[in-house]
């Protein structure tokens, strides 16, 4: 395919995907049931953590875990006492578990109480045409209360090379307002041309065989490729294209 052929399927896809019938079988749906900013980019975050592995197991313990939190979370991270805690032992979702889960909750009243919020946090870290520097920034601000080594694991790292796919689409969550009732679009201080598209093995191969992407792994440098490519199909929105690459991996098989 030429650019333009290339361009042109790419955005038939889009407009296939990018609308509210995605939601339906997609862990977006959590952030959806809330209308406050703060329960959104919350119950956001905490789907897009658990993000791996069946789907459908994926949308079942997101709502697990808004369940455990009486269904504010913003409420319950920010007046949680130890007793409520205790309610979240329970919870697992494949490495993901209950003691996680605690240090998750006391990190984010941390990051409200003391640096005004999560959209803050990536707003005061943002790169001229990056986002992957602010992540880095998260994961330390993140960790600086005392927490388990263990759940270090559970919050990636562009500068260790990840591709950090789950926050890259908890950003284009909050980040991009599609105007299609699918990606909400709750931060206003982040341009979409920033965002980075969400690289797994669904999107990764959909890309090599179209020529978006040669690195084999699906790491932080591939990103990068990714990105660049991306960025010359539309600069203003190239995270659109995940809804693309998505479909045509997940939906369609190619």
């Amino acid at each position: 395919m030429t650019p333009l052929e290339l361009k042109e399927f790419l955005d038939e896809k889009v407009e296939r995907y990018n609308n509210p019938n995605f939601i339906e079988s997609d862990p977006i749906q959590i952030p959806h049931l809330y209308s406050v900013k703060e329960d959104i980019e919350i119950s956001g975050f905490l789907a897009a953590t658990i993000a791996w592995g069946n789907r459908k197991m994926i949308i079942n313990n997101s709502k697990k875990m808004m369940d455990l939190m009486g269904n504010s979370p913003y409420d319950f991270i920010m007046s949680h006492n130890n007793d409520d805690l205790v309610r979240l032992e329970s919870f697992v979702h494949r490495t993901f578990n209950g003691q996680d889960f605690s240090v998750f909750i006391k990190s984010l009243k941390n990051i409200y109480e003391n640096h005004g919020g999560l959209e803050s946090i990536f707003d005061k870290h943002q790169g001229k045409d990056s986002m992957q520097n602010a992540i880095t920034e998260f994961k330390k601000i993140f960790f600086e209360i005392p927490h388990l080594n263990r759940t270090e694991k559970h919050v990636s790292d562009p500068s260790k090379n990840s591709s950090s796919k789950r926050i890259n689409m908890w950003l284009r969550w909050n980040c991009r307002k599609d105007n299609n009732g699918v990606d909400l679009g709750i931060w206003k201080s982040i341009s979409p041309s920033k965002l980075s598209c969400p690289l797994d093995v669904h999107s990764g191969n959909v890309a090599r065989k179209l020529s978006l992407l040669t690195r084999k792994q699906n790491d932080a440098k591939a990103l990068a490729e990714l990105d660049e490519n991306l960025r010359k199909l539309d600069a203003t929105d190239p995270v659109k294209y995940d809804f693309a690459l998505f479909g045509l991996g997940v939906f369609e098989g190619f």
